[in-house]
């Protein structure tokens, strides 16, 4: 039997640690004690189902129907739980590239016949509609899309989801978009595609935006009959989540533009240095954004394994390899985490190149 693992999680553990350690994919921890005063903590509670409060709070965030929301370990479970519910081994499942590496292992794991079309760095790494639309077949069950992308944190607008929307309904397909990045638009943050029709369901969680990670708090949006799909669907996986996980969340929730506003100032100065390397480095370019807490840099010549690997050894400097999204010329930054730190990363990567 084959067992299937993810190089690029495997790495991210083992490999990724450097005193510059630009390998990051979201903000910085963000610490318990800022939190205020920290509420009651119990072991247990009446979580069956989901936690009615916590329930509620993302129901509130996002304008929709408690019913709707499916609370999951991160996006990484909101999405694996999303696809278990959704598809059936060898089902047809269309999926943009580049792209993170994890979505691709995970819908390999549930048996998808998995299909591309491709976000170029030519085209800004926008979604084309008609990539999508030459790519598809009847046989389509899923897209699935990431706003931001992940890798390089450009935002899709609602006009182009809708035309996604519509090609995938010409099919009988749905639209998956994980949005957990999303939130890093800080200024007229667009609301979640899960309005934009039937078929979007929508996965998203705290980890990339606001420092909570370890919370692992994550959901779906699904329509109200599937997400009690889903539920059914996790008695196979996780049967009741960590209640005080669940209780620190709502805790998160009730100062969520607080946290992130804390990460903001961080992210905007990285974004800043970020482009000043850009503008003055020939060796490396970007598809310019505003948001987010990513940027994908691709190498004028060659891989960048090597490269990285000598960086990581030399300069004690580490970023991601673009090959665990499918860009094997390319590398992945994160920002928000430490902007000296960050600052000089970049320095010691101009001085590699």
């Amino acid at each position: 039997m084959t067992h299937k693992q993810s190089e690029y999680m495997h790495w991210a553990k083992t490999q990724s640690r450097a005193r510059f350690n630009l390998a990051t994919s979201g903000v910085g921890a963000f610490p318990l004690a800022a939190l205020g005063g920290l509420p009651p903590l119990e072991i247990n509670g009446d979580n069956s189902y989901g936690y009615a409060p916590l329930q509620r709070a993302i129901s509130q965030r996002h304008a929709v129907d408690a019913d709707c929301v499916v609370t999951a370990a991160g996006t990484s479970g909101a999405n694996y739980l999303a696809f278990a519910t959704l598809l059936d081994a060898g089902d047809e499942v269309l999926i943009e590239h580049p792209t993170y590496g994890l979505l691709v292992d995970a819908l390999e794991y549930v048996g998808a016949a998995v299909k591309r079309f491709a976000r170029t760095p030519e085209g800004g790494y926008a979604v084309d509609p008609e990539a999508v639309r030459r790519a598809i077949s009847p046989a389509t069950k899923l897209i699935v899309l990431t706003n931001l992308h992940n890798p390089s944190s450009v935002l899709t607008p609602d006009s182009v989801l809708r035309q996604v929307g519509e090609i995938a309904r010409s099919v009988g397909a749905r639209v998956l978009v994980d949005e957990v990045y999303l939130d890093a638009v800080y200024e007229n943050t667009p609301r979640t595609s899960f309005h934009l029709g039937a078929e979007f369901v929508v996965t998203s969680s705290l980890t990339k935006v606001y420092g909570v990670s370890g919370l692992r708090c994550g959901w779906i949006l699904a329509e109200a009959a599937l997400a009690r799909d889903m539920w059914r669907m996790n008695d196979l996986f996780a049967a009741t989540p960590v209640h005080p996980g669940e209780l620190l969340s709502v805790a998160v929730f009730g100062q969520l533009d607080a946290v992130r506003e804390r990460f903001r100032r961080i992210v905007e100065a990285d974004r800043k240095v970020l482009a000043e390397f850009l503008d003055r480095t020939r060796a490396v370019s970007a598809v310019p954004t505003n948001w987010g807490t990513t940027a994908f840099l691709r190498l004028a010549r060659g891989e960048a394994d090597e490269f990285l690997a000598k960086l990581r050894v030399e300069r004690d400097t580490s970023a991601v390899p673009g090959r665990f999204f499918g860009a094997p010329e390319c590398f992945r930054v994160g920002m928000g985490v430490n902007h000296e730190m960050f600052a000089e990363g970049l320095h010691r990567i101009a001085e590699a190149l």
